[in-house]
């Protein structure tokens, strides 16, 4: 058993990084991830780690210093949040279309405009098609656990990864949770042995050249596929987390589903309050259950498929809207998953919490009284809600 240590979710993706003690980190800060770095900064003040600690003037450089290391064979990280995340947009797809393995510690809040700092998802859903492996977590534990784990989820898969706090929710508040010992950490994710660099003499490589209409299609085509391929390392990845940790981790977490008739779906913290209601709910005797999806990209369409295709009342909540008129991300993709089940699933969509907005768990609890109501009448009134927002 590791050392148990009370911390806010942005010092257990500090500790994580100290652990890990990359060779580069390149960062700017923004609220509210500017604690990962500033910590991870007084880790190399202090000796404890070897990195080069770059403090870039935005965004944008950050990601494009971390292009450059990880080009070079550098193990390299970073972290940022929403409109951070936003500037460095240019450069995420570079990173994943030149198969860098850099991380990003992100901590999710809220886009402008209006000005807000608190937590949605509209940050990491805007880049979900950057080609980046997407992990979201739930509590503090969960962002230790996965910032370990995506050093080599990247290096294995040759793709970048964000893994995702819900910012104040998660990022600034206290939990208690089990620190690996650092040569437990060491051990686990081994001395980085990059296949390709800029810098090997041996083997010269080209990164970043011009590529027209004769080769980029097939280029495109090999990170399509690895991103596909990325989910069977990312469970390899979190087997042996288990194996030698006892924790265990997958593509989702499956939460009394084995006989649920209504289900939720939801990323993040939510996923704790969604918790505490089905429980309430199964004394009652309503048969309630979760699905948390733990990685979003790649997104595990067939196993989420088989695994709500006999749940017959469904609801996803999204923290942001897709401004498609059409719901959330996240539901539209619940939903394409299921269309092509011979008795699909009712499947409704609620947005929640942009900004910020506290949601408790009598909003919890509305949802799966909504859900029973479509039960008793067969009807579907509202397919896209918003709950918790004044009318």
């Amino acid at each position: 058993m590791g050392k148990i240590s009370a911390k806010t979710g942005n010092e257990a993706m500090a500790e994580a990084m100290r652990q890990i003690n990359p060779d580069v980190v390149a960062a700017y800060p923004i609220t509210p991830a500017t604690e990962i770095v500033q910590i991870f900064a007084g880790f190399k003040s202090d000796g404890l780690v070897d990195t080069e600690f770059i403090a870039t003037e935005s965004e944008h450089s950050a990601l494009s210093a971390c292009i450059g290391s990880a080009a070079s064979g550098a193990r390299t990280m970073t972290a940022t949040a929403s409109q951070g995340l936003v500037l460095m947009q240019e450069m995420l797809y570079i990173a994943s279309g030149l198969r860098l393995p850099i991380v990003i510690a992100e901590v999710n809040r809220a886009l402008s405009s209006p000005i807000n700092i608190h937590c949605d998802h509209s940050d990491t859903m805007g880049a979900r098609d950057s080609g980046w492996i997407q992990i979201y977590s739930e509590n503090a534990q969960e962002a230790y656990d996965n910032l370990i784990q995506a050093v080599r989820i990247a290096e294995s898969a040759l793709l970048p990864v964000m893994v995702t706090i819900d910012g104040f929710i998660i990022s600034h508040g206290m939990e208690r949770i089990e620190i690996i010992p650092d040569e437990e950490v060491k051990g686990f994710i081994g001395e980085y042995r990059p296949r390709y660099t800029l810098l090997d003499e041996e083997r010269s490589i080209t990164m970043g050249a011009i590529d027209f209409t004769d080769y980029f299609f097939e280029h495109k085509r090999q990170q399509i596929e690895a991103m596909k391929e990325a989910k069977e390392k990312i469970i390899e990845v979190s087997k042996e987390f288990n194996s030698r940790f006892k924790r265990d981790y997958g593509l989702f977490e499956c939460y009394r589903l084995e006989d649920a008739r209504y289900a939720l779906v939801v990323l993040g913290s939510t996923g704790g309050t969604v918790k505490v209601v089905v429980d309430e709910l199964r004394e009652d005797g309503v048969k309630a259950g979760l699905l948390k999806v733990r990685v979003f990209r790649p997104f595990p369409w067939q196993e989420i498929k088989d695994t709500l295709a006999y749940i017959p009342f469904i609801a996803v909540m999204d923290r942001s809207d897709g401004l498609s008129s059409l719901g959330g991300p996240v539901f539209q993709e619940i939903r394409s998953a299921l269309y092509d089940i011979d008795s699909r699933p009712k499947v409704i969509n609620y947005i929640y919490g942009l900004g910020g907005r506290d949601t408790k768990l009598h909003h919890i609890k509305q949802v799966f009284q909504d859900l029973q109501g479509i039960d008793r009448t067969g009807r579907i009134d509202g397919l896209i809600n918003y709950l918790g927002v004044r009318e």
